[in-house]
């Protein structure tokens, strides 16, 4: 990486540059930089410069931010940086440092990583923020044991509010599938291919009226769909676009990304889990079932793939258990997954404590992490 360390912006300057990165799949990397980067602005006090690295598939959900240039890879990156942020991206978080940039490292997912995992994360980065999550298991204790300078933050999403919220049948649903791309995945169409329209066919059946499928879906994707709401749109939607239409909604389906569902229980919208994507969504699935105190997950049926034995794999470290979880998800058919929703739906609709995982975890992750980086800056 071309980057000279610690310097200012231009002479005589007092605006400062940030390198800031996220993880090549799904959206929750972008929103976290998002939060962080609203944040920083807000505390710096100077003006401040952004310049990223990557995040292709998350770009447009950064567009309303002042990155002032995009580098497809950290080694095109030729900049005066003062410090850098890094979610979920353990190589570019491990380059930048190597480069002498001093890197805030944010994981949102301390609780999948085993020994396998060691060597991809940046356990040596100058501050390293893990966020709050359940009982840490105990195959990863030892990994975030080793953490040089480890800070525990709250959840990093973005700023929410909460209102009442009408009782009874749903009417209006937001489905959210995220990024879909994963980097390791051959065919990344087949998951929306089974699930879209099982869910649309779900809510269908159960009588909801309308409903929006944001995600990076292709265009003609309506026609894998037989049936569907009378009001059926499809679309990826900009950050703040997305929250305006969950605050809206009666319910949400989402492909269990943890932001997500941290948004929704920050905003105490029902949601209900579709089946997992990838191995964190495993863990993400149970934590918000169990802290909302209701069954609205839907798992893969045994035929596709046993969870206990991802999670068991998941010891050699995640790509072994990836293997086991999209090997299954390109065999299956997807028999049973309408029923299986409506059924979640109808528990949905009996009510829970919807706000619960984000209230456990807390929402002033963003700032802390601001917080860190600024004081690297000023260091």
């Amino acid at each position: 990486m071309n980057f000279i360390p610690g310097a200012r912006s231009g002479a005589g300057s007092q605006r400062v540059t940030v390198a800031v990165a996220g993880a090549e799949f799904g959206w929750g990397s972008s929103g976290k930089l998002r939060a962080v980067m609203e944040a920083v602005r807000e505390r710096a006090g100077v003006p401040v410069r952004f310049v990223g690295i990557g995040s292709g598939l998350g770009r447009p959900l950064l567009a309303d931010q002042p990155v002032e240039r995009w580098y497809d890879s950290g080694d095109q990156v030729r900049e005066q940086v003062s410090a850098a942020v890094v979610v979920l991206d353990g190589a570019a978080a491990q380059g930048l440092e190597k480069a002498g940039v001093p890197t805030v490292f944010v994981d949102s997912l301390p609780f999948l990583w085993t020994e396998g995992d060691r060597g991809a994360l940046p356990l040596e980065a100058t501050v390293y923020c893990a966020q709050r999550c359940g009982e840490l298991p105990v195959e990863s204790r030892g990994v975030l044991g080793s953490v040089r300078r480890l800070r525990w933050v709250e959840a990093v999403i973005g700023k929410t509010e909460s209102g009442a919220r009408p009782g009874g049948a749903f009417r209006t649903a937001l489905v959210s599938l995220g990024g879909l791309k994963a980097p390791k995945l051959g065919d990344w169409m087949r998951y929306p291919r089974l699930v879209v329209p099982a869910t649309l066919a779900a809510l269908a059946e159960y009588g909801v009226e309308e409903v929006h499928v944001a995600g990076n879906l292709p265009g003609g994707c309506a026609s894998w769909v037989s049936s569907a709401p009378a009001r059926t749109t499809f679309g990826a939607l900009p950050h703040d676009e997305f929250l305006k239409r969950l605050a809206g909604c009666d319910v949400l389906l989402a492909s269990p990304g943890l932001t997500t569902l941290l948004e929704a229980g920050s905003l105490g919208v029902p949601a209900v889990c579709l089946p997992p994507q990838n191995l964190s969504q495993i863990f993400n699935g149970r934590f918000h079932a169990e802290a909302v105190g209701a069954d609205v997950r839907v798992a893969w049926p045994e035929d596709v793939f046993r969870e206990e034995e991802a999670l068991r794999l998941r010891a050699q470290g995640e790509d072994c258990a990836l293997e086991l979880i999209y090997g299954g998800i390109a065999r299956a058919r997807g028999a049973g997954l309408p029923e299986a929703l409506g059924a979640a739906l109808r528990r949905a609709q009996d009510g829970a404590s919807w706000g619960a995982l984000t209230a456990a975890v807390g929402t002033g992750g963003a700032a802390q992490v601001a917080d860190e980086l600024l004081a690297l800056i000023r260091s």
